[in-house]
Parts: C-alpha cells; structure tokens; sequence
C-alpha cells in the first residue's frame, strides 16, 4: 500500500483532466504513487475497452475546423453524438488543437496519428460520447483563405498563389464555394474530371444533331451548351454569391492563380 499524500487538489486536477469520479481518480493516483501523467494514462488503458466499445453508436454530430500556419492549411472534421457536445467550448478547443496537429503530416488526406487520438480521446473520456477523427486533409504551399459557417460544420480552405488576395475577397470566395448551388466541381474547365467533360460534350454534341441544323451550326450550338456547363460547375464560371452579376474569376486579383479548394460539409463525404 502506497503511502504518499494525495492531495484533494491532485484528484480533482485529474478529475478535469478526465471527467472521471474523485473516487477513481483518488484509486489511480495512489496506484502511481502521485504520478499525475501516470494517473493519467492508467486511467486511459483502463477505460479504452469501455470508449471502444461505444463505436458502434451513431456519431452523427461534430464541427469542422480550420489551421494555417508555415505555409501550410488544415481542415479536419471531429465528429460526435450529440449537438450538444459539439457546441461544448472544450469539445470546439479540441477540434481546432487536432487542425493545429494536422499540420505537422504531409500534404494531402490525414491519418490521425496517435497525437490526434490522444486529444480526441481526452474529450471521448470526459463525456463519454463516440467522438473521433474523421476525416481531414492537408495543404501546402502558396497562400490561403478560410471560411467555417457559424455553426462549425461547414468550412472550406482555399489556396491560392502568384500574390495577394484581400481577407474580404478570400473570405467572399470561401463563402461562395461553401454556399453555391450547385457546389463547384472544380476550379476551371481544366481541372474537371476528363470523363464528365467527354460525356457531357458528346451530349451536346447529340442534342445538337438532333435539331437538325447544319453542321456547323450544330457545332456551334454544342460549344455553347458546353460552355454554359463549364460556366455552372466551375468556380471561376459560376455566378459569385456576393454579386451575381459577377463571375466568382471576376472577383480573383490580377495575376493570382486559385491552385485548390477543399470544402467539407459535416457529415458529408
């Protein structure tokens, strides 16, 4: 039996630390001989069957947040069961310490690490919800913008390079790309999927056959139903949310070339 001195302020520093009873917080200090990072940790393996074990429920819940620092932007989304948790200021802290974390990978998706579990499983502890890492990705290089929706479950990073844009006209993009209908699929025409192009043209190609107009104007026609498409479903196309007399290229400075966006929508892949 161990003889050191537990003192009330100790138990209670790992109670918050944890979320767990005075009581077994008190057993695991005295297991560690007072050892507050010890403590810590055993109560960790003690409890990880018993957070693993709540996997199976409904994580339906979370926020998305942003970080940019060194040239580098991370957006990530934590999820968990329940809005009020979400909402939770600690659970918010949380989410904006493991974007900090994601920016120490690679550029491109995220893996959590065990840095990112082990913070998210600091708030999994204390409130004994299904919460964890799903989803995130780096970039790198360049500038970038941001934007997270009040409510944190919509957020977008944009990148950006060739010079400056003004933190209005970033944030104005963002926005844009967060609340546009239909979502741009891509920056420019160029950068759309090969194969949507192909079919999408050989359909205007079809329908302007079909008029039975002369071939040179049905090619015209084609071009121009292409067009309009490219001019929906690309960013620099699509009408801008903040003036839609205005294309969202309209809007971009003289000289700067939008490299990536990516937007994540709480629960949506």
């Amino acid at each position: 039996m161990s003889t050191v001195n537990i003192s009330p302020k100790d138990v209670m520093k790992l109670r918050d630390r944890t979320g767990l009873g005075m009581g077994d917080c008190k057993n695991a200090l005295v297991e560690t001989n007072g050892d507050m990072e010890a403590a810590e940790k055993l109560i960790r393996e003690k409890m990880k069957g018993k957070m693993d074990a709540r996997t199976d429920r409904a994580a339906g819940e979370g926020c998305v947040a942003v970080a940019m620092a060194n040239g580098k932007a991370a957006i990530v989304e934590i999820r968990s069961e329940t809005d009020f948790t979400a909402r939770n200021e600690e659970f918010r802290a949380m989410a904006a310490d493991v974007a900090k974390l994601a920016l120490g990978h690679p550029a491109g998706p995220i893996t959590a690490n065990q840095a990112i579990t082990d913070r998210v499983d600091v708030v999994r502890l204390k409130t004994g919800e299904n919460i964890s890492f799903a989803r995130g990705e780096v970039l790198e290089g360049g500038s970038f913008a941001s934007y997270v929706h009040h409510d944190s479950k919509l957020g977008v990073v944009l990148q950006y390079e060739g010079g400056e844009i003004p933190a209005d006209v970033g944030t104005g993009i963002c926005q844009h790309i967060a609340a546009a209908v239909p979502t741009p699929s891509a920056i420019d025409a160029d950068r759309l999927d090969p194969a949507v192009v192909a079919a999408k043209r050989a359909e205007a190609v079809a329908e302007a056959q079909a008029s039975g107009k002369p071939a040179q104007i049905a090619e015209k026609m084609a071009e121009g139903k292409l067009r309009k498409f490219f001019e929906e479903v690309t960013l620099l196309g699509q009408p801008y949310v903040r003036d839609d007399k205005m294309q969202v290229g309209q809007v971009v400075p003289k000289g700067v070339k939008l490299v990536k966006f990516v937007r994540v929508r709480l629960g949506q892949e």
